[in-house]
């Protein structure tokens, strides 16, 4: 299992990039929620008022999901990373491998 970590610019952004990668079964489980960032871009500093998005998938579904962010966000250059989950719940597991391709 793989967390999948993206930055989207509105919760609808958000919500839509997570709500097309469960209903595809790319991911089982989406999470998304406000959060406050503070980055550099075009070499001016920005705070902003962003939505992050976790992707609950398996390892082998990463690159479907980063060709699908590609296509719906917003930004030029979209935070997309992912990391691995050494220990998770058996049965959850299960559910996850059940509820994703």
């Amino acid at each position: 299992m793989i967390f999948i970590y993206v930055v989207c610019s509105t919760g609808q952004e958000a919500k839509k990039i997570g709500m097309t990668c469960v209903k595809k079964r790319l991911a089982a489980c989406a999470n998304y929620f406000p959060i406050e960032s503070i980055y550099w871009w075009r070499k001016k500093l920005v705070l902003d008022k962003e939505y992050a998005l976790i992707l609950k998938t398996r390892k082998e579904n990463f690159s479907k999901i980063k060709s699908l962010v590609k296509k719906l966000h917003s930004y030029q250059v979209p935070c997309f990373c992912s990391w691995r989950a050494d220990q998770v719940e058996k049965n959850y597991l299960g559910w996850l491998k059940e509820n994703s391709k």
